[in-house]
């Protein structure tokens, strides 16, 4: 199939499941934020089983072709992953800068970082459980764990990222036993401290794809609409990917109206083209969907196109999330339509 469809690994949660106000009115947690859960401990495995149920009907009903998790079980995209490492004071949180410029509390690496055991898989069979299409899971970077934790033990900070990479690539074949179709690495800090992802980021990925059987991506962005505003109109960090072995590279273009002329670097890749644009609520027509869609297709083979929101879906209401991806579905065949497929 042509213009195949997908999330970038978020879906809203339920407000009966997690406090959304107050983790819109935050920076994206670092460290556990179990605070921001509004079910008992003891049953909020359960109450987020039911919530996962929920995002995979939703994505089916709006007729998306590759179907994640959501990330239910997750107060943000990397710290679930982070702080179930060895090496990481859960008690003793560090501070670092986000992205955004900010302090926030981060994991305090006192050790070397291992894995001691799987962290997603269990999320990945009860998705693969409940679904008959294709499915995908999310884990967070080397790179972008290094940059969100304070580094209390190792010399380098490259160091740092080459445990973490062998912890991802131990994730990630976990994954694909578990029964994924695709393992998506987000690694949006490569685009906001290029300079650190040249010097030692892209060794560390490279580490964390060493020999994956299966297909990958690797996601990079300009950070959550919800939080960062402004957006640049071209990527510090992407041509850089095109030596990656990963089969997918994931980038925004709704928002930042990319320039796509820097995807001709990346030719042989899957492109997942973010465009759907979640700073605002005003839902796409399919026609604006096909738009931006077209915008990317001088520089990337109709059959290497997947159709994305911009990342950061969770912020959204659950309303406006599902007509978005409505309107993301009928762009997608809109395309199908004119290239005959």
């Amino acid at each position: 199939m042509l213009f195949p469809t997908t999330l970038v690994g978020s879906y809203p949660q339920p407000d009966w499941l997690i406090d959304r106000e107050r983790l819109g009115g935050r920076f994206p947690p670092r460290v556990r934020a179990t605070e921001l859960w509004r079910v008992d401990p003891a049953y909020l495995s359960g109450a987020q089983d039911d919530a996962t149920l929920l995002a995979i009907r939703a994505q089916e009903a709006a007729g998306l072709d590759i179907v994640t998790d959501g990330e239910m079980r997750r107060e943000s995209y990397s710290n679930r992953f982070a702080n179930a490492l060895d090496g990481v004071d859960l008690d003793h949180p560090g501070v670092a800068l986000d992205r955004s410029g900010e302090p926030n509390p981060v994991p305090r690496i006192i050790g070397p970082i291992r894995r001691r055991e799987p962290v997603e898989v269990e999320s990945a069979r009860f998705l693969r459980r409940h679904t008959d299409r294709r499915i995908k899971m999310t884990v967070p970077g080397p790179f972008t764990m290094t940059q969100q934790a304070q580094n209390d033990y190792y010399r380098h900070p490259a160091d740092a990222a080459m445990d973490y990479a062998e912890a991802v690539r131990d994730e990630i074949r976990d994954l694909f036993a578990a029964g994924c179709d695709i393992v998506q690495i987000d690694e949006p800090y490569m685009q906001a401290r290029p300079d650190a992802a040249r010097e030692y980021g892209l060794a560390a990925l490279a580490r964390a794809l060493d020999g994956v059987e299966g297909e990958t991506a690797v996601h990079i962005c300009f950070g959550y609409a919800h939080v960062i505003h402004e957006r640049p109109s071209g990527y510090s960090f992407l041509p850089e990917l095109a030596g990656c072995s990963c089969a997918q590279v994931s980038i925004e273009t709704a928002q930042s109206h990319l320039d796509c002329a820097v995807l001709e670097g990346l030719r042989g890749k899957k492109i997942m083209v973010g465009c759907i644009d979640l700073s605002t609520d005003e839902v796409e027509s399919p026609e604006l969907v096909a738009e931006r869609v077209r915008r990317a297709l001088p520089h990337v083979a109709v059959e290497d196109v997947i159709l994305a929101p911009d990342c950061g879906m969770k912020y959204l209401d659950r309303e406006v999330a599902d007509a978005k991806l409505r309107a993301m579905v009928a762009g997608a065949a809109l395309l199908r339509a004119e290239h005959g497929r």
